[in-house]
């Protein structure tokens, strides 16, 4: 298994406050990429949110594949979105993408 940094990119269209937006980061804490040594080296943080809504996803994700990686997670995003009471309406996602590969685990 590989430990890989994915980022996922999304648009918040309403409705995601300051509350909502750290209780998400408080749902993704277990896939922060701070966990990793790029994450750390790179200063990532789980969400990052620009003025105009839109906003980044980084997650850690252990996967055999870079697509597998990137499945993986979305769905944990998905999910997480989900657990705060946010869908594909309020907060629709973009591609996930490899940000990058933790060599030092």
């Amino acid at each position: 298994m590989t430990t890989y940094v994915i980022s996922v990119p999304g648009t918040f269209t309403g409705g995601a406050g300051p509350e909502t937006q750290a209780e998400l980061a408080r749902t993704l804490r277990p896939a922060d990429p701070h966990h990793t040594h790029l994450g750390n080296e790179e200063d990532l943080d789980v969400l990052a949110v620009n003025d105009d809504g839109t906003f980044t996803l980084r997650l850690t994700v252990d996967a055999h594949s870079g697509p597998e990686a990137e499945r993986e997670a979305r769905r944990l995003a998905e999910a997480a979105l989900n657990a705060v009471g946010l869908d594909d309406g309020s907060a629709p996602l973009g591609p996930a993408v490899i940000t990058g590969i933790d060599s030092d685990g």
